[in-house]
């Protein structure tokens, strides 16, 4: 498929923020699925000038274990260039002095666990995929309607993701769940807010407009970069639907077909002399 769009941006660029899930590999059985060309994609961006880093809602693993499946999968990703939610919700939880109630994978609690988990006074939940049953989600709301000021943080708000046997639900569902039932709005870590993005961009040291955000999610990684103030491309693999071309309200600067379609395009363009 076509290209369509194509931000003229690439020779000023500084610095490449790139999804993983759905743009590197495809979760699934044992450590998933590489996603062709994404191996060579990444080695490609780390052999140029550019700054990369990884910006992930990846919540069913530590980073070490998710980085450790990659790294499996055959990709050069060191832990210090991933951001993910857990670890910044950590951070946010110790900074407010605030004692959690986890509604998380398993994988995830470790984590948490420099956090003090008792007499909860905020929920927090992310992707937990077959722990979240019916008593397993009344158990977070009892929390909140416990409480005189309830307090719900959401790793991320996707409404589903990709794996190799078909699409699932995301936390973004069950978070609505929650919201709808305690009458609130959660605080969302992990994209698409703003202070999850710009954290990866002071990581970086960059401005927004150096900066440029690939995903294959259009409202959390492309519109979410956007909102920042940087490109995004949205690559026609992982969760891509034709249907987000047409998007009433987020339009992506580029869409492509693949993360190696992306990474050539940029590299090719910087070659160009103006």
């Amino acid at each position: 498929m076509a290209d369509t769009g194509w931000p003229g941006c690439a020779r000023s660029l500084k610095g490449v923020i790139l999804d993983m899930c759905g743009v590197l590999y495809d979760s699934g059985e044992g450590d998933g699925v590489a996603i062709p060309g994404s191996i060579e994609a990444v080695q490609k961006l780390k052999a140029s000038d550019l700054q990369l880093r990884f910006c992930t809602n990846e919540t069913q693993a530590a980073r070490e274990t998710f980085v450790a499946k990659l790294q499996r999968l055959g990709f050069d990703i060191l832990v210090s260039e991933v951001f993910s939610p857990a670890p910044a919700a950590a951070a946010v939880l110790k900074q407010r002095g605030l004692r959690p109630h986890l509604l998380v994978y398993d994988g995830l609690l470790p984590e948490f666990d420099s956090v003090d988990q008792s007499n909860p006074n905020c929920v927090v939940i992310g992707d937990a995929a077959e722990k979240f049953t019916y008593q397993n989600l009344n158990e977070a709301f009892r929390v909140l309607t416990d409480l005189e000021k309830p307090l719900l943080f959401s790793l991320g708000q996707g409404r589903y993701y990709k794996e190799t046997d078909g699409l699932k639900l995301d936390v973004g569902a069950y978070m609505k769940a929650l919201e709808y039932a305690c009458d609130l709005k959660a605080e969302v870590v992990g994209k698409p807010s703003p202070t999850f993005f710009q954290s990866v961009l002071n990581d970086m040291g960059l401005q927004p407009h150096e900066a440029l955000m690939i995903g294959d999610d259009l409202v959390n990684d492309v519109g979410g970069a956007q909102r920042c103030g940087m490109r995004g491309i949205q690559v026609r693999t992982g969760k891509y639907r034709p249907s987000d071309e047409r998007h009433p309200a987020v339009t992506a600067d580029a869409t492509v077909d693949s993360l190696s379609r992306a990474v050539d395009v940029i590299l090719d363009q910087r070659q160009q002399t103006p």
